[in-house]
């Protein structure tokens, strides 16, 4: 049986040849030979159409195409085969331009399947067998050659040398930079081991791993069509009675039949039947290329038209999990060694907060020695023995037997209570030095992506959650959020939708199983997917596989770029065909010159639509490549590192006086003169002029070039505060205004940063 591809091929070249060999037949004066062939190149263009429209009636559909069927056939009827046959090439042509435009823009999505893992090598009785993807059961321990896809979702168990597995993820999160895994840590099928073989414990089937999952999702995006495609197929039928009444006019009011013949040429309703589906397919492909895999037209439709936008807390609008947030300590301990000492007693432990504090010591670069004589108190906190001294890391009960309370402690309590932070108190040889605080903290492009949001068009951004209302109203306010639900379990956030949707047009995001029903209750659910999540991956109507919350607001930004496209493509089609109509009512075109300017129509038509496939923007500016940014960022967290000292000492000088002030003064004038200012200088001197070629301009560095002043400012007063400054100097006067630069410099230096990460993320893309 012939596809419909290659019918479409088929047809559109009998036409073309058949109006070639009458033209060349017509110069050869044989016109009746010339009228013949023009006549059988139409013909099967006419029986296909005609069978296409029957079957359409038969499934209760009215064909759309109907204008050129009756076009082509009056054509025939009439003796204007010439017409016919042009009609017959931009008929046929039109649909293999069509299906060339959707090839191109599902070439992204295509690519997904094309790749799909078919083989994976499973050890069976100590040997290694090669058996079919789906044969592989969960907790089957299978080898990962260098090069090869990952066949499921799995667990790392260990490599054949002492070295971390490199994984490049580029096909699911569009990221180019391979990342490092660790045993232990799970990978995704789809990605690539960019780095030495390794065994993998696999967790789930192929049918139910990440890469089934957006193969399915593919699929469904591949055959779903939109609400607006289908109402321009209802606009289109319009457009039957009106062509059938003008041509009839024209015929009646003239007297000639020709003329009615060139008004039914010109009404083929091209321009609406291809615009709408080649600009959504269209935006489907773009949003894949930004790490949002869209299932299909509608949901693009959909997403087009969202007003109100819900969105999860924890792990969307937050990274998810513990991070260290702060490290408070006693007078006179150093942040970095009690946060060294405890992440090297923590490294014996499997939980999550033990591994949340070693990570935060690793990134800091803090050298790490494996602790002896571990005993952990399940649910309390452990003790050992670290570099010969005693070590306890946990709750305040455990590690201090309630014995021992200080100001410090209470100080670090309340500060735990605004982050909503967990506090994980630290003695060395029983004495109490330090608090680490761990929490949920929020994305780093969070702002940013609020931002976009309200500029793409998004009027009204709540957060529903089933944290607490304090954790909760801080993030709101933080971000500015328009309404803030808390403690409302998963039949709440349905609720919540469902009011939501009775007022406006509402999306939900979400991340987590409990946010499956409301994902699925809304009018489009956008699922968080790269960390797995796949309950809610299922429910969503799209999937950000890259795990960046900005992506959300790119994809929101598509689809309504992609629906204005097809609607000025729609409008300016029907509109120049209108126009045509009437100059060929008044006899000013024939059926021929009718034909040749509808196939320009459609031919416009359709390269305007494909405009949905390009980036807006392209050409203005270049990015900056993801690892010169993931640099900066490195960066900033040693910064971070020094900032947290500063914070130590300011608040040692509550309670220092004489030599111990001065020693905090001297050490903070230490910091900021010899590491801050010098790293400020460096990026107003180095890394601004690198950013401004892909910001498009130097203007908005403006703002943080003054920053940088100021920090050197503030930096020249501590210097001349501390310059000459003897034990009787250090007053409690002078140990305040101290205490005011450091506090100064700390908040500006934090939010300085936070602004260029806001920056750096923007220029790399």
């Amino acid at each position: 049986m012939i596809s419909t591809r290659l019918l479409g091929r088929l047809l559109i070249g009998v036409a073309v040849a058949g109006l070639i060999a009458g033209l060349i037949a017509w110069q050869l004066d044989k016109d009746v030979a010339a009228t013949w062939i023009w006549g059988l190149a139409t013909l099967p263009v006419v029986v296909s159409l005609a069978a296409s429209i029957v079957r359409d009636l038969m499934a209760g559909r009215m064909g759309v195409d109907a204008v050129a069927l009756l076009s082509m056939s009056a054509a025939l009827a009439l003796g204007e085969t010439l017409a016919g046959v042009v009609v017959a090439v931009m008929y046929a042509g039109g649909n293999v331009l069509e299906d060339f435009a959707v090839s191109r823009a599902e070439r992204n999505l295509k690519s997904l399947t094309d790749r799909a893992p078919r083989i994976a090598h499973r050890y069976t009785d100590g040997t290694l067998e090669d058996i079919d993807v789906e044969q592989v059961a969960e907790r089957d321990r299978l080898l990962v050659r260098t090069g090869e896809i990952i066949p499921v979702d799995g667990v790392i168990m260990q490599t054949g040398v002492e070295s971390n597995v490199v994984i490049d993820e580029a096909a699911l999160t569009g990221e180019p930079i391979p990342v490092q895994r660790h045993a232990g840590e799970p990978v995704r099928s789809g990605a690539i081991n960019a780095g030495v073989p390794f065994t993998l414990q696999a967790t789930a089937t192929a049918s139910e791993s990440t890469y089934a999952g957006i193969v399915a999702m593919v699929a469904a995006a591949q055959t779903a069509q939109a609400p607006f495609i289908r109402l321009a197929d209802r606009f289109a039928l319009l457009l039957l009675p009106l062509a059938v009444v003008v041509a009839g006019g024209a015929w009646i009011l003239s007297g000639d039949p020709v003329r009615g013949l060139a008004v039914l040429v010109v009404a083929t309703p091209c321009p609406l039947i291809l615009a709408a589906p080649v600009a959504f397919i269209s935006g489907v492909s773009q949003a894949a290329r930004r790490g949002v895999l869209v299932k299909g037209g509608a949901a693009l439709e959909a997403m087009a038209r969202a007003y109100t936008i819900l969105f999860d807390k924890t792990g969307t609008l937050t990274i998810g999990g513990a991070r260290l947030v702060a490290v408070e300590t006693a007078p006179g301990a150093d942040p970095n060694e009690v946060l060294r000492l405890a992440a090297c007693l923590e490294q014996a432990s499997h939980h999550v907060i033990a591994q949340a504090i070693v990570t935060a010591a690793e990134s800091r670069g803090l050298t790490l020695v494996p602790p002896t004589d571990v005993r952990e108190d399940l649910g309390a906190g452990l003790a050992g023995t670290v570099e010969g001294r005693r070590i306890a890391a946990g709750s305040l009960t455990m590690t201090t037997g309630g014995n021992q309370r200080a100001n410090w402690v209470d100080r670090a309590r309340r500060r735990a209570s605004w982050r909503s932070a967990l506090s994980v108190f630290v003695t060395i040889d029983g004495e109490l030095v330090g608090a680490l605080l761990l929490g949920d903290s929020l994305r780093r492009e969070a702002p940013r992506a609020i931002r976009a949001l309200r500029e793409a068009g998004i009027g009204r951004i709540v957060m529903v959650t089933g944290d607490h209302a304090d954790a909760a109203e801080t993030i709101g306010a933080a971000l500015d959020l328009d309404a803030v639900l808390a403690n409302r379990v998963p039949a709440d956030k349905v609720d919540a939708v469902n009011f939501e949707k009775k007022r406006h047009p509402t999306l939900m995001v979400g991340d987590g199983i409990n946010d499956a029903p409301a994902l699925a209750a809304a009018d489009i659910g956008i699922a968080m997917g790269a960390r797995g999540a796949t309950a809610s991956s299922e429910a969503a109507d799209a999937v950000v596989l890259v795990d960046r919350l900005d992506r959300v607001a790119d994809a929101i930004a598509i689809a309504k770029r992609s629906r204005r496209i097809a609607i000025e493509s729609i409008i300016a089609g029907m509109a120049l065909s209108l126009i045509a109509m009437g100059f060929a009512a008044a006899g000013h075109l024939t059926p021929v010159a009718g034909a040749i300017l509808q196939e320009g129509i459609d031919v416009a038509v359709i390269l305007n639509a494909l405009r949905a496939l390009v980036p807006p923007g392209l050409g203005i500016r270049s990015s900056l490549p993801e690892e010169a940014a993931r640099l900066l960022r490195k960066e900033h967290e040693e910064v971070e590192s020094w900032l947290d000292q500063l914070r130590a000492h300011a608040d040692a000088l509550d309670d220092a006086q004489g030599i111990e002030a001065v020693a905090h003064i001297a050490d903070a004038n230490r910091i900021i003169n010899d590491e801050i200012v010098p790293h400020e200088r460096e990026d107003e001197d180095t890394v601004y002029p690198q950013l401004v070629p892909h910001l498009g301009n130097a203007h908005g560095l403006a703002a943080m070039s003054r920053a940088h002043r100021e920090i050197q400012h503030l930096g020249r007063l501590l210097d001349r505060l501390v310059t000459g400054i003897g034990e009787e100097e250090a007053d409690r006067y002078l140990i305040r205004d101290a205490q005011r630069i450091i506090e100064s410099v700390d908040a500006l230096v934090r939010i300085h940063n936070a602004q260029e990460e806001d920056i750096f993320d923007f220029a790399a893309g």
